[in-house]
């Protein structure tokens, strides 16, 4: 199911980047490079991470353990899924050499991050202290350093340029803020006694700044993906009393920051002259599959979902 799910937000990420993504990189550009995208910096949570909590001590956060991986090429990598996840199949279709590989990965350096780097950390959030009921894990701010501190010196030494000019044809991917609420705010966090709507709008105000960041660094091309939906995520259902049916409380809170994230896209974009920003409405793809599985190829809801739940495989 993960799979499946994975394929549908591709196809639609597809069609987003061929609209609005053309690249001009000036830097060591070749006729063969044309006008392809070099390769992805990816930052957020378990969604898009590809196994940077596998090298982190103290973190409960891991996915480097069967089912998760049972259909990877090679095996449990700490993807929080049965095989690929989206970022792998968004490298194939930008016919990347290889997958992205994970910041923590002590062979992550060299040639080897030419094509990008992954930073997402599983549990972990926009806000500094989201997740740490986890244990170890990245926030956002801190995966952002560590692009500007340990990779982007390194990618301009492989390169030979500035980074304002390798990273013009560069993606970046940016898909976190569920666990603001799921490990944060919903748990009793150091913000919860504001009301939803106050957090939100400074969780938004906080991922506005970090966006700023990156483009100060170079970053031109943003994919922000919006959160799902995940009042019916197999973890929050495995936990609640809920026989069926989803937990639409926490559902209306991703639709309040999903709100929040593409009015961010509309007010940002023109504030950051030569950007583009394309906001993934992933929420409508993983509702519209629950509500009509059979037209997106799921034979039965019910027990696909017992097969997740049964397999541990949730969103953190």
């Amino acid at each position: 199911m993960a799979r499946k799910i994975c394929q549908v937000l591709l196809v639609f990420c597809f069609s987003l980047l061929s609209s609005f993504f053309p690249c001009s990189c000036n830097c060591s550009k070749t006729k063969e490079d044309g006008n392809k995208i070099k390769g992805m910096f990816v930052f957020g949570s378990s969604l898009v991470d590809n196994g940077n909590n596998n090298f982190l001590k103290n973190s409960m956060a891991k996915a480097d353990y069967l089912p998760y991986g049972i259909d990877f090429p090679y095996g449990p990598s700490g993807r929080f899924t049965n095989g690929k996840n989206v970022i792998d199949l968004l490298g194939e279709y930008l016919e990347l050499p290889y997958f992205i590989p994970a910041f923590t990965n002590p062979s992550t350096k060299g040639r080897r991050i030419v094509h990008g780097v992954n930073y997402a950390s599983g549990a972990s959030g926009i806000l500094d202290d989201t997740g740490s009921i986890a244990g170890n894990v990245i926030n956002l701010n801190q995966q952002i350093r560590n692009f500007e501190k340990v990779t982007l010196p390194d990618l301009e030494a492989q390169m030979g340029c500035r980074g304002r000019e390798v990273l013009a044809d560069f993606l970046f991917v940016v898909g976190s803020g569920s666990n603001d609420y799921s490990f944060n705010y919903f748990m009793g966090g150091s913000t919860s006694n504001v009301s939803i709507e106050a957090f939100t709008t400074n969780l938004t105000a906080t991922l506005s700044r970090q966006l700023q960041k990156l483009y100060d660094l170079g970053g031109r091309k943003f994919m922000l993906i919006s959160m799902n939906p995940i009042g019916c995520s197999p973890m929050v259902r495995a936990n609640s009393a809920m026989a069926k049916g989803c937990y639409q409380y926490i559902n209306r809170a991703a639709h309040l920051f999903n709100h929040h994230l593409k009015s961010l896209v509309d007010v940002i974009m023109p504030q950051l002259p030569g950007s583009h920003f394309v906001y993934l409405n992933s929420y409508k793809i993983i509702r519209d599959i629950i509500k009509i599985p059979l037209a997106k190829g799921f034979r039965d809801r019910e027990r696909e979902r017992e097969i997740i739940m049964a397999n541990r495989i949730s969103s953190l």
